[in-house]
Order: structure tokens, then sequence, then C-alpha cells
């Protein structure tokens, strides 16, 4: 028996690369000056999608809200073991809070088949946790949250171990079920190489429009459209269309997406300004520098 299974993830900054260059006036970070990277632990959600498919067969469909740069993380998916990807790209989801994300992928969720539902349980560009547990509630289906292993799966039900900070809890859950798991849950695999050489060309409809615009720079929208229509036919045949979606396919009520859709107000922004107390120059030469060695091992602060 197989397990159909659908994994949310989600494209972030790399927060670890944040310093006082790729801050704003306002205290927000320019995304843009950031690389951009697959959500950790929504990978560590993929691994345990592709554990349950390995061990119980199934089907694994990935989904994901973003700019269509965000197909990056998508073909990323497909050469680890996911069979399918879906892309939701729409300009009207700009600046959707958390209620307003949960809401625009159970529209998606509910277009597909599942037994399982999968995501981290948190993205590190915002660390809410909330649209994991949001998006059950949209669904009416259970959840089990902070799940760091699958102990048991007999069809009709699961039992996971949950993470409680200081402790565990084992939780028993009808399917359908929807499951937010943390980093500590597996160490996710790499990407495949006959996986990475089979999709490396997988393109959602908009690359492909972009790419034919690239290669005929003097061509109008028509001819555009009218070749990328073709060109998806092909990659359709091919099997390597990665899927996308907007809103009207949806079928979204709009008063719920985007900022007109998100009851999240910020209330105050605060800046952390880190002063050294005190500093000391060193000259810029081996002995300035074996100075300075030789006081940071006084000071144990390294050994």
């Amino acid at each position: 028996m197989g397990y159909k299974c659908v994994v949310l993830i989600k494209q972030v900054p790399d927060t670890k690369r944040i310093t006082g260059d790729v801050m704003n006036d306002d205290g927000t970070v320019k995304r843009s000056a950031l690389p951009a990277i697959f959500n950790p632990e929504d990978l560590n959600a993929l691994e345990l999608a592709l554990q349950i498919k390995e061990q119980f067969g199934g089907h694994i469909k990935v989904i994901t809200m973003g700019l269509p740069a965000a197909s990056a993380i998508l073909r990323d998916s497909l050469y680890r073991g996911a069979d399918d990807a879906i892309l939701i790209t729409d300009t009207r989801c700009a600046a959707s809070d958390t209620l307003a994300t949960s809401y625009i992928l159970s529209c998606a969720v509910k277009k597909v088949d599942y037994d399982i539902v999968l995501c981290g349980r948190q993205a590190i560009d915002g660390d809410t946790a909330q649209v994991g547990p949001q998006l059950a509630e949209k669904l009416g289906i259970t959840q089990i949250t902070y799940v760091e292993e699958l102990i048991e799966l007999d069809g009709k039900s699961i039992i996971a171990q949950r993470n409680i900070g200081n402790g565990w809890q084992q939780v028993k859950a009808e399917l359908p079920v929807l499951l937010t798991v943390i980093g500590a849950a597996n160490e996710p695999r790499v990407a495949a190489a006959k996986k990475m050489m089979k999709y490396k060309k997988a393109l959602t409809p908009i690359e492909v429009e972009q790419k034919i615009k690239a290669e005929n720079p003097e061509a109008d929208e028509a001819d555009i459209k009218e070749l990328a229509e073709h060109k998806c036919g092909k990659y359709i045949e091919a099997g390597l269309l990665i899927k996308q979606w907007d809103l009207d396919f949806l079928e979204a009520d709009l008063n719920w997406c985007g900022q007109g859709g998100s009851p999240t107000k910020v209330h105050r922004i605060q800046s952390v300004v880190l002063a050294a107390k005190e500093n000391k120059s060193v000259e810029p030469n081996n002995k300035g520098i074996s100075d300075m060695i030789h006081e940071l091992i006084e000071d144990k602060t390294i050994a």
C-alpha cells in the first residue's frame, strides 16, 4: 500500500549571511542581497516523505508559493526523489502573512489527493511556526507538530513522536494528517546524480517563456506566446514541465490573499546596533598578528 504525500516547501534568504550591509534603514532585510536557499526544515519534511515512500510506496508531490525563481527548490526536490512539483506564483500573493499564506496553500492542497501533508516546523525568514497548524485547520485534518520520528504507519493511522522541549510524546492520529517536521528528525539526503541528469532541464511555463524571449529578442508578444505554448507541449511530453498555478486556477477568494488578506500589522521595528565597548588597533604585519593571537590565547578566547 502506498501513501500520497504532499510536501510544502519554501525558498528563503540565507539568514546566516545577514550583515549590516543587507539591512534597510527601517530594520528589514534586503532579500535580494542574500542568496536564496531551500528552507532547512522543509528539507527534513521532504526527507521524511521520501522515507515513507521507500518503506511503503506511494507518490510525493512538492508545492511552493513564491516568485518564479522559487522553481529552483522544486528542481532540487525532484533531484532528491520527489515525483511531481507545483509552483504557485501570482503577484496578488505578495505581502501575504501566515494567515493568507496558509489559505492559499490550502486551496492548492485541496486540488490534489493526499494522505499525509508534511512541512517544516518553521521557515528561517519568519520563525513563526504558524503556517503548518493554520493549514491543518483550513484543511480540517489532524495535525502533529514538532515531529522528530515516525513510529508506525499502518494504512489508516499514524503514530509519530514529537519533541516537546524537555521530553517527547508519541501521538496517534487517523489519516489524513498534517505533520510539521523538525531538524532533528533526520539527515536530508543529497541530490541523486541520475535524477539531476533527468530533471536538470525541467522548467515552469514562465521560465520557458523567459527562455524563448532571450532566444528571440525581436519577436513580438504574440509570437512569444505561440512559441511558448508549443515548447511547453514538448516539455509535457518529456515529463519536464513543472506545473504552475495562479490564484485564478486555485479559485481562491482574493479577499483572503496578499496584503489585503493579511491582518498582521507591524507595531514597531527595533533596530539592534552592536557597538564595541573598546577597540584595539592591530598593526598589519607578522608581529602585530602574532601579538594579537597570543593575547587571544591568554584571554582564553581561542585555544
